[in-house]
């Protein structure tokens, strides 16, 4: 593709050799003569000036020795040309012969369905949707048009996926909630989870995800937002727009989550909780109770990021802090027994 043409696609502003053709992409310190790279991060403008990249992605304000593609988001325009240069081929449209798909379900047109998927009772697949191998949907499933479920994606009966929804290999969506009821004996009775799932439009859920049906009602997962690798959502649920959770996120049932949240690696979050719009939990934070909107939070349990910074700062030295507090009492004791 030449640079020109990407500079139309992109939007973004064109600086030297339109004709320059781009065969590939990659980072500063690999590209090539025929690669197209970017600098996002002003840090790393020492490696702009020696890379070998055949042009690049740039913010205005940086000049390069290579011709350019100026925007004021490179990152989100380098992902963009990533996607054009180098698309991801699709399978082709079909029913492979091993699936099994069942005579009440309905296929949209150009879907493919890969070796040993099945298909259930009622389930409607919308058109240009992907079901790679072993890709199991439960009866009464809805999935929506240009979605991609990688193989082992297992979807429970009844949930619904939206439109261009991508879900990575081995996550679950729609098992059953963690619910019981306890007797006067101590005993656990299965409380049934006769919920679903809702995944709203552009979301994508990563390998090995975890998404629990509702107990009543739906567990919701917003539009636009995105689930990271073993990331875990109990039942009822609820998912803003445009979320983050990253890997290894817990959510317990019933919890509230605002739109436009950031939940960073290893956070955990307590059940029947709001948490509001736009706040930014840092990694292995523990929420056991309900944020503001707009707060970032750290550290367990969760305060102002600010102020966990200053604690955390302190932590290696308390062993310190508490001999010379005893040290300290000894002395006062001593003059107060004079």
């Amino acid at each position: 593709m030449k640079l020109g043409e990407l500079a139309a696609r992109l939007g973004c502003e064109l600086r030297g050799d339109g004709e320059l053709e781009i065969r590939g992409v990659a980072g500063l310190d690999e590209a090539g003569p025929g690669d197209l790279s970017f600098l996002a991060n002003p840090r790393y403008a020492e490696k702009l000036r020696a890379t070998r990249a055949g042009a690049v992605v740039v913010a205005p304000g940086h000049e390069a020795p290579v011709p350019s593609l100026v925007c004021d988001n490179p990152y989100l325009a380098f992902s963009r040309a990533v996607a054009l240069v180098r698309a991801q081929p699709r399978p082709a449209p079909g029913v492979h012969p091993s699936a099994h798909v069942h005579a009440t379900a309905v296929v949209g047109d150009g879907v493919h369905v890969g070796a040993l998927a099945v298909v259930g009772a009622g389930v409607r697949v919308g058109a240009r949707s992907v079901l790679h191998p072993h890709v199991v949907l439960y009866d009464g499933v809805l999935v929506g048009e240009d979605c991609e479920l990688h193989s082992g994606v297992q979807v429970r009966e009844r949930c619904r996926l939206g439109d261009r929804v991508v879900v990575q290999n081995g996550a679950v969506i729609g098992a059953d909630g963690f619910g019981f009821a306890r007797d006067a004996e101590g005993r656990y009775h299965k409380f049934p989870q006769v919920g679903i799932v809702v995944v709203e439009d552009d979301v994508e859920i990563g390998a090995l995800a975890a998404i629990d049906r509702a107990a009543l009602g739906e567990t919701r997962i917003g539009r636009g937002s995105k689930l990271d690798n073993l990331v875990q959502v109990g039942h009822s649920v609820t998912i803003g727009e445009d979320s983050v959770l990253a890997g290894q996120v817990g959510v317990a049932g019933s919890t509230r989550i605002g739109r436009r949240v950031t939940l960073a690696g290893q956070v955990g979050v307590a059940g029947h909780l709001e948490i509001g719009d736009g706040v930014v939990a840092t990694a292995q934070t523990g929420i056991p109770s309900s944020v503001e909107p707009g707060a970032v939070v750290s550290g367990y349990p969760a305060i102002e990021n600010r102020a966990w910074l200053k604690a955390s700062a302190v932590f290696a030295k308390l062993p310190e802090l508490l001999r010379r507090l005893r040290e300290l009492e000894r002395k006062v004791e001593s003059l107060l027994v004079r």
